[in-house]
């Protein structure tokens, strides 16, 4: 209860600084930016670009930016940053209590060269310090280890280096660019845009709970992809390290290019960006035998409107495992309203297949339904201070009722800090 007590004096004070006629930074809307270096939306550019986030995933190109750009001669420079600070509270026998944080900064550098546009990049976390005892809980999550253990009911922090790499985009006429990608730390060709940088899931600080079977590949190693965007299409092919990281956050691993991958995306419009992706991955989890094939497929739709935007993304994953030979779906339904300008109300629906739940083996299909407010503040210059809280309810075969209670709940309050969007 005092962390609860803690994390409301914190918020309290955040609210008590506003200043009351500061009017909304508009920056933070999704709108055309295609007049910017780098924000050419009608073919892909580098890697900095309003719609690229994790890797080469995109974002719709009306969604938000929330980057902070500038110039320094040819260079265009970008950064952009969000950290929540969380007090989780959950109920049932496995349930449990953490006061943590979840957090990340990018900063990317773009410059004209031989004709096209070179992007560098990278992306940090302090979670391997804010997130103890190299988990956070949460209901109902599988996948990585600790203190090699798998991880059940709690998920991992992400590395210190979340991304580490450059891009070299060239435009070969009528419409038709091919873009080449390499990090060896990075996000292949596989899935949609990571949960922590989607448009429709940014007020929500906790993993979906199908992550390990949609986006879990948005952190792999020795990634190196090639890309063919022509119109609205844009056909993607990766290499990459199939292993996930290993449980010392703070150092970068290697490892042969074992895996591949391929993703054709469709971006019809500013509004709308869909992708069809298929991955096979080397032993993917270290305590898990075997390999994984990957069939996975989203579309993101965001509308922007005056004072705010809608986004809302359908995904679905499917995971299959050379080991056992299981099957693994994951279902998921997130959507993020901005309503005049300061208010964010955010949902999540996900339903997964788990087989590591119990030490049988044995596979449940759990759903989770999360509902949440945020009310932005800008009392910090250059900051976005959001006071939220989200809850969430979970659906589980009976069979779970001994181990999770018969209505297991987590809840979650926080104070998230944004860079604030702007040229």
């Amino acid at each position: 209860m005092y962390r609860l007590i803690a994390l409301l004096a914190v918020a309290i004070s955040a609210a008590a600084q506003e200043t009351p006629d500061v009017k909304h930074d508009m920056s933070q809307m999704g709108h055309d930016m295609s007049n910017m270096p780098g924000m050419n939306h009608g073919a892909a550019t580098g890697v900095g670009t309003a719609m690229d986030a994790s890797g080469t995933s995109r974002n719709p190109a009306s969604a938000p930016m929330n980057m902070r750009h500038f110039s320094a001669g040819r260079w265009t420079l970008m950064v952009h940053g969000s950290a929540f600070v969380t007090e989780i509270q959950e109920t049932g026998p496995r349930g449990a209590d953490k006061f943590t944080s979840t957090n990340w900064a990018m900063g990317v550098a773009e410059h004209p060269l031989g004709g096209g546009t070179i992007s560098f990049r990278s992306m940090l976390s302090l979670e391997p310090l804010t997130i103890t005892e190299r988990r956070y809980p949460e209901l109902f999550q599988t996948g990585e280890t600790a203190y090699g253990k798998p991880i059940v009911d709690g998920q991992h922090p992400h590395n210190f280096v979340m991304e580490l790499g450059v891009a070299y985009t060239h435009s070969l006429g009528a419409g038709t660019s091919l873009e080449l990608w390499a990090a060896p730390v990075g996000d292949p060709a596989l899935g949609p845009v990571a949960y922590p940088h989607r448009a429709s899931a940014e007020e929500i600080p906790q993993a979906p709970i199908t992550h390990h079977l949609i986006d879990s590949t948005h952190v792999s190693y020795e990634v190196v992809t090639a890309g063919l965007t022509h119109g609205i299409f844009r056909l993607e092919a990766s290499g990459f390290h199939g292993g996930e990281p290993g449980e010392n956050r703070w150092n970068i691993g290697y490892g042969s290019l074992d895996s591949y991958s391929a993703r054709l995306s469709v971006t019809p419009s500013a509004n709308w960006t869909g992708q069809f992706s298929a991955g096979r991955l080397t032993k993917p989890e270290a305590l898990e035998p075997g390999d994984q094939t990957r069939l996975e497929a989203s579309v993101t739709y965001n509308k922007p409107y005056g004072g705010g935007n809608w986004a809302t993304s359908a995904i679905w994953g499917r995971v299959h495992k050379t080991g056992d030979g299981a099957n693994l779906n994951g279902y998921l339904l997130e959507t993020l309203a901005r309503l005049r300008g300061r208010n964010l109300v955010t949902g999540r629906i996900e339903f997964a297949d788990k087989d590591e739940l119990l030490s049988s083996g044995q596979t449940y299909r759990v759903s989770s339904y999360t509902g949440g407010y945020t009310r932005d503040f800008y009392f910090l210059r250059g900051i976005v201070t959001g006071l939220g809280a989200n809850f969430t309810a979970y659906s589980m075969p009976a069979a779970l009722n001994a181990f999770y209670g018969s209505h297991p709940v987590m809840a979650l309050l926080f104070v998230r800090f944004r860079l604030k969007g702007g040229a």
